[in-house]
């Protein structure tokens, strides 16, 4: 795998260093523990019965995790700043939230939008994101409180209270609590679903919320967990539909198959279809009548999707490996020519190598994610929880969603955000099973387990003392340089009209031409220059407005007053 001739090969040298790392680390605390045995065993007894009473309060430990999420990652801010957006999709999140912020589901269609078009962003028949509208919520919340990043830190703290409530569904409450404890060293404070605009956290918490309601309903049934249960199906929908849906087809079957089966008495048919049903039904048609009108807002069809939308708009390259590579299109600026028609059509070409190297570039970015390399030590309790029948449903729900993942081209973690949840409970079910093996009166299974989480602390303490947001640093990273301009312009009086002019050479992946919701009472604007035509018309439109110049590739932080390029010049001599 590692030799294959990919076009945009993963970055391994991260993955490596933390492999070196941890394989010291692992060493020493395997070494520690064997010398000092007896004193190993007791600190863990120690520690162990510690917790014990906590978490027999789940609400208590609800809270905790919570609260613990934001204040610690609040408390890092001096290490780990509030990130600054970077990735085409992040603007687009950006997008959605400031529209939703305004109390709008979309805006009005701009008529510079030919000088104005922006990635990941449709223009017509309204202005708004491609993205489905549960990141945007979340954002505009955090908007709405003073930073868009504000909805994300409440989002990742809502998403390990999540996972915690539903791992108590599975496990002892010790486990459950250690469970949520690893969701927060493992997401919620050196990965991008928390260092970024991405988002990550809401999926995963639509994931925990359905894991954890279908094992209660099918133990004591009652309307709260339908609730839930529902409310899990209507965020997947919202945030990752497509991934959602593949996940969640096992529990709805599961579900159907209870409410159809004979039970006890106390269990009639009709109180099953009251208790459970009728609230999962009623949730799920608000929620389809939702999506519908939000289709409608926003591309005039109440079964047109945003996402599809732009696809349909601006792709030619395949989203599913089986899909062919339609033909090329024609863009109004080489920006996204360059990436439609050159970057994108390149990543896939229906080759086995190619089907190799997607795998390959998934593989690597889920591992880095959703695991840590002590998560190895954990592989002799793999083999039980295979074979255990409780967690038929939770490999049944992995297995769809990585069927769904890997059959699409396209790879980030975030894409498979809701099965965050079955990854947790069969990482803690291998860590109870492997905790009880033993040989003798050696406990070596605990002595392998307690390294494997020691491993995880050690790596996101590492990780926040290198200052490091990510294990791969180009998912949150924004460059500043845009940013720093932009205050620049908010602090001068007027307002103003940037002309963003790229090089031949301009990386497709670092694009400034992203703008607010509400575009004209902006008080600064971000445009491309595209001929002399447009752009005229563009200052006729702006004639108001002071214009300005950058220059991202040779220059991220110039700033001048505008002048057109020489070749304009000459050509209107």
């Amino acid at each position: 795998m590692l030799l294959l001739n990919c076009p945009d090969p993963p970055d391994l040298q991260p993955l490596i260093g933390a492999f070196d790392q941890s394989l010291i680390g692992a060493a020493i605390l395997l070494a520690l523990q064997l010398v000092f045995r007896r004193g190993s065993d007791r600190i863990s007894r120690f520690v162990w019965r510690a917790i014990l009473p906590l978490s027999r309060k789940p609400v208590i430990c609800c809270v905790l995790l919570f609260l613990l999420v934001i204040a610690i990652r609040l408390a890092l801010l001096p290490r780990l700043p509030v990130p600054v957006p970077g990735i085409h999709d992040e603007f687009s999140y950006l997008l959605m939230g400031d529209t939703f912020a305004h109390g709008r589901l979309s805006n009005s269609p701009h008529p510079m939008w030919i000088s104005l078009e922006a990635f990941h962003i449709n223009g017509f028949p309204r202005y708004a994101s491609m993205f489905p509208p549960a990141q945007g919520f979340v954002l505009a919340i955090g908007q709405l409180l003073g930073l868009p990043w504000i909805g994300v830190l409440l989002s990742s703290a809502a998403m390990c209270a999540a996972i915690y409530w539903m791992l108590l569904a599975w496990l002892p409450p010790r486990w459950a609590l250690l469970g949520g404890i690893i969701v927060w060293l493992q997401f919620c404070v050196v990965s991008y679903w928390i260092n970024s605009y991405w988002g990550g956290a809401v999926a995963a918490t639509g994931g925990a919320l359905l894991l954890g309601a279908i094992a209660r309903i099918l133990r004591c049934p009652n309307s709260r967990d339908a609730f839930l249960f529902a409310l899990g199906l209507a965020i997947l929908a919202n945030s990752r539909p497509y991934e959602g849906l593949l996940f969640s087809f096992p529990a709805v079957f599961v579900l159907l198959r209870w409410l159809l089966q004979k039970l006890s008495p106390s269990l009639a048919p009709v109180n099953r279809w009251r208790t459970v049903a009728l609230p999962v039904a009623s949730i799920l048609l608000l929620t389809a009548a939702f999506m519908c009108f939000y289709n409608w807002n926003l591309t005039g069809h109440a079964l047109l999707f945003p996402h599809s939308l732009n696809v349909r708009t601006y792709h030619s390259e395949p989203t599913y490996l089986f899909e062919p590579t339609k033909p090329a299109l024609q863009y109004h600026n080489q920006q996204f020519d360059d990436f439609y028609n050159g970057w994108a059509r390149e990543e896939f070409d229906h080759t086995w190598n190619g089907v190799l190297c997607v795998t390959w570039l998934k593989t690597v970015r889920y591992f880095s994610a959703f695991a840590w390399w002590g998560l190895l030590l954990v592989l002799p309790g793999l083999w039980f929880v295979l074979r255990d029948r409780k967690m038929r449903l939770p490999w049944f729900m992995f297995g769809f969603i990585a069927v769904a993942t890997y059959l699409v081209v396209w790879s980030n973690s975030h894409y498979a955000a809701p099965a965050t949840c079955v990854l947790i409970l069969l990482v803690l079910q291998s860590l109870r099973h492997l905790h009880a093996m033993r040989w003798k009166t050696w406990r070596w299974g605990a002595i392998l387990a307690r390294t494997s989480i020691i491993l995880l602390l050690v790596d996101t303490a590492g990780a926040v003392i290198r200052k490091d947001c990510d294990t791969f640093l180009w998912t949150c990273q924004g460059d500043i340089s845009r940013q720093i301009i932009l205050r620049k312009l908010e602090a001068l009086p007027g307002q103003h009209l940037v002309m963003v002019r790229y090089s031949d050479d301009h990386n497709i992946h670092d694009d400034w031409v992203f703008n607010a919701a509400d575009i004209d009472s902006s008080k600064v604007v971000w445009a491309r220059e595209i001929s002399p035509e447009q752009d005229a018309k563009l200052f006729a439109y702006f004639k108001n407005r002071k214009v300005w110049l950058v220059t991202p590739d040779s220059d991220n932080t110039y700033l001048a007053p505008y002048a057109p390029p020489a070749d304009n010049d000459d050509s209107d001599k």
